[in-house]
């Protein structure tokens, strides 16, 4: 399952995170590393953005 299958109010255990280079590590920077809890706060219209609630932060993408 990927981050765009949930919907608000899910809950999700990050396992693996693709990607490479700065856009990896740009991720990992904002806490979305591999075993941690995401949640989907709301999202919208669109899906886009999308705000995620990880690591006691609130994150938009």
């Amino acid at each position: 399952m990927t981050l765009n299958e949930l919907h608000t109010g899910d809950s999700a255990i990050i396992t693996r995170i693709r990607g490479r280079g700065a856009f990896r590590k740009r991720l990992t920077e904002m806490g979305f590393i591999s075993g941690k809890n995401i949640k989907v706060v709301k999202s919208a219209p669109l899906k886009d953005p999308v705000e995620y609630r990880i690591l006691d932060s609130n994150i938009s993408l």
